[in-house]
This record gives C-alpha cells, structure tokens and sequence, in this order.
C-alpha cells in the first residue's frame, strides 16, 4: 500500500543529532522525498555553509536559510532536515508549525561531541573550545528545541532502523492522520 504525509516531517535538533541519517531513511519508508534544507543552501549560494559564514555571516546565512525552508515547506508532503539553528528563529517555528510536525531529534551531549568532533565543516565550532561551545549551544537551543510538537530521544547503540522504526510508531502515536496507508 502506498503511503502518504498529510504534512511534511520535520526534523530539528543540534547538529550530529542524525537529522539527515533519520531523516533520509524516514522518507525512503514513507516513500517520500527527503530534503536536506542546508545541502540545499549550499546547492543555491554555490559555496559550503563554512564559506557562507566567513564571508557573508551568520544573519546573512539565517536569512538565506529561512527562504528555504519556506521555500520547501511550500511544496508537496516530505520529510525536511534543518539546520541546528533553525528552528531557534520564531518565524521558521512559525512556518514549520502552519505545514508540518517538528519532530526534535534530541541526543545526548556526549554522542553529539563524538560524531561532530572531527568534523571541520561546522562553522559554529570553530572556537578554541569546540567542545564546550557544543555544550552551550545545547544548553541555550533545549528550551527552544523543545517547544517542537514531537520530542524523540536517541538512545545510544540504536541502528538507523531501529531508530527510524521507533520513529514511525512515536509519530504515528502523535498524530494518528500524519501518515496514510
């Protein structure tokens, strides 16, 4: 049977929470697209999100990312992936919320450190202490983040089905019409 979003899915939380990694395998068992909304900004500006901070800034990148989103939340049902920062601005909250269910990907701070450590393609965490500016920045975002209309908790160890499965049943739990079929 062929399934169908009454809303897009999205998927918000700090970066290393596996928005992309969940969110590609959601839509792949929905049967729906998947949209990576700061792979879609870098596609646009023909740069890396990095380039993008150190020559434009971070309001210039905001302001692009918030074009985006509306831009994606505008079309046919899927599951989106933002960036860390998105949904802290209250208009993307608001966009989000008249189309789709936000779904927070919440991770503990030790799991987020180990998949983002090695990585230079965050712009925010190139600070002399990357690690603890990871740990302010989710200090500062949990009480926005969790204002989402879905919270869900990523255990450690979880595969992405297990994840994805667990997924499905906590979103189909919160909104019984999301998914048809």
């Amino acid at each position: 049977m062929t399934k169908r979003l009454t809303r897009h899915i999205v998927l918000i939380g700090m970066m290393g929470a596996g928005k992309t990694a969940l969110g590609t395998e959601l839509a792949r068992r929905l049967h729906v697209p998947f949209t990576d909304s700061d792979a879609e900004i870098e596609a646009a500006a023909a740069m890396t999100i990095t380039e993008i901070f150190a020559r434009d800034g971070e309001m210039f990148f905001r302001a692009r990312e918030a074009q985006v989103l509306a831009r994606l939340l505008a079309g046919r049902a899927s599951v989106i992936s933002t960036g860390g920062g998105a949904w802290m601005q209250p208009a993307n909250r608001a966009l989000i919320a008249a189309s789709g269910m936000s779904v927070w990907l919440n991770c503990d701070p030790e799991t987020l450190w180990q998949r983002v450590r090695q990585r230079p393609t965050r712009p925010l965490l190139q600070t002399a202490d990357p690690k603890g500016t990871l740990l302010r920045l989710l200090a500062e975002r949990s009480p926005v983040y969790a204002q989402a209309e879905l919270e869900f908790i990523s255990r450690a160890g979880d595969s992405i089905d297990t994840s994805t499965a667990r997924l499905i049943a906590a979103l189909r739990a919160a909104d019984p019409y999301l998914i048809e079929g």
